[in-house]
């Protein structure tokens, strides 16, 4: 093995738009995960970790700032996360690691085909591979340090690991390093997959959750099939696993296996048809649960779950925890490492939300929201701290029953609505509706420009 001259290194892997239940490790036998499933038994599993904001942009820079969203001000999508904060990558950085990000950023703004050049708007990245924001899978488009970008027709987390390895090979024995890499898929649109994977699952082989409403006249479902279209996600996720074996693999031939933590999780989720919906930023798990495993040999005990809830917010300061790197001061997520290992307790609750109504949600006729999701209950607020959802997820996993106005459950209900509120305190959450909120942190002039439009020409973001 490589023996390094400093802490172990770091290799993040996120997914987009991905269930944290959809993996064979995590009790899904219709989705073929092999690789992850090896993960899982090598590392920890958080059984109830949940996007902070169930929506790429705001969940992305608290994944890696360790913040909430009314403190990093990036409450909605295609909003840019200002240099000023600490990230990962910074943190990375500053103690001499070699630093890489390949993949989808979402982090600067718009249009979404904006080039982010060398310096603070990379947050810390040195080595660079990416592109700001696309979903053609097919037309694979990532910037280096030149504003032309290059293009080439291939499968596109095929090539983003191509650029991983890149990354990786090009490291000295001794090089500690932070590579952080982000796939697009299962992220609609749900049939752009190799056809080598759509030919693996059969749409009559899909079982359709009990809370799927297919009936409905919601716009983002036009013309889907249902099980073709879950079929096809879970085609996603195959092709993800086999691109993580090859990242398995190289870790393995390069001798770096064993002196790197290998965090995997997700943005947030995607509702497909439960409950109605489509897609994300709602309260319920399908849209909230995320996964996350990690590996971390010598450190972390192998083939065990983590039932405690866990946030992304706490991702930043446990990766640089469990790394021994200093975390900042400033970061409002919680440090998990000590209770992944096993030591002391972990958290007894998690604050979410959806800070900004837009896109999908607006379509959907969905509101802001903010929750509080225990190890058993879901409960979520809309604006006015008005109930909205309580769920018993041990009585109810599907959520097919809102306990909400039952008299019986009134103490429960009391004693969550407080916990939201002594989170809405902690954090300075003023809990405001979007446009008001887009004011209150300042990002007006931001958050128009996205309004009009992702580019001079094309769809405007509630197309898309």
């Amino acid at each position: 093995m490589a023996q390094q001259s400093r802490g172990p290194s770091i290799l993040l892997v996120f997914a987009d738009q991905m269930r944290g239940r959809d993996m064979g490790c995590a009790g899904n036998p219709e989705v073929r995960t092999p690789a992850l499933d090896a993960l899982a038994a090598d590392g920890v599993r958080a059984t109830h970790c949940y996007a902070t904001v169930p929506v790429c942009t705001p969940n992305r820079a608290s994944l890696l700032t360790g913040l909430y969203p009314t403190t990093h001000r990036t409450v909605g999508n295609d909003l840019p996360l200002a240099a000023a904060f600490d990230t990962i990558g910074n943190v990375a950085a500053d103690a001499g690691y070699r630093t890489g990000y390949v993949g989808k950023w979402h982090l600067d703004g718009v249009p979404r085909s904006r080039f982010t050049p060398p310096g603070p708007r990379r947050q810390g990245f040195d080595f660079w591979a990416s592109y700001n924001c696309t979903h053609d899978y097919f037309t694979t488009q990532y910037f280096r340090d030149e504003p032309e970008a290059i293009v080439q027709q291939r499968y596109e987390p095929e090539v983003q690991t191509d650029l991983a390895e890149e990354f990786l090979t090009g490291l000295d024995d001794d090089d500690a390093f932070l590579l952080a890499l982000s796939w697009g898929p299962p992220h609609d649109p749900y049939d752009m997959v190799p056809e080598r994977f759509r030919e693996q699952y059969s749409p009559e082989d899909v079982t359709l959750p009990p809370n799927v409403v297919t009936a409905t006249d919601n716009p983002l479902a036009d013309g889907l099939d249902t099980r073709r279209t879950i079929a096809d996600y879970y085609a996603a996720i195959t092709a993800l696993d086999e691109q993580f074996a090859r990242l398995t693999r190289t870790l393995e031939r390069l001798g770096r296996r064993d002196d790197t933590i290998v965090v995997f999780t997700s943005d947030h989720g995607d509702m497909l048809w439960a409950h109605g919906w489509m897609k994300k930023q709602l309260p319920y798990e399908e849209s909230v649960h995320v996964p996350l495993i990690v590996r971390a040999p010598g450190d972390l005990p192998a083939g065990t779950t983590f039932e405690s809830p866990v946030a992304t917010v706490d991702l930043a300061p446990t990766i640089l925890a469990l790394a021994g790197l200093p975390v900042p001061p400033a970061m409002e997520g919680t440090d998990v490492s000590g209770p992944l290992r096993g030591e002391g307790d972990g958290l007894s609750s998690v604050f979410l939300g959806n800070t900004a109504v837009m896109d999908e949600a607006v379509r959907q006729n969905a509101s802001e929201w903010r929750a509080v999701r225990t190890e058993r209950y879901t409960y979520a607020e809309v604006p006015g701290r008005k109930p909205w959802l309580l769920f018993d997820n041990d009585t109810d996993p599907w959520q097919r029953t809102n306990l909400i106005d039952e008299p019986a459950h009134e103490q429960t209900r009391l004693g969550l609505a407080h916990e939201l509120g002594a989170f809405l305190e902690r954090v300075g959450d003023p809990f405001l509706p979007t446009e008001e909120l887009i004011d209150h942190v300042g990002m007006r002039e931001a958050w128009d420009a996205r309004q009009r439009g992702f580019d001079a020409v094309g769809p405007t973001p509630a197309d898309v």
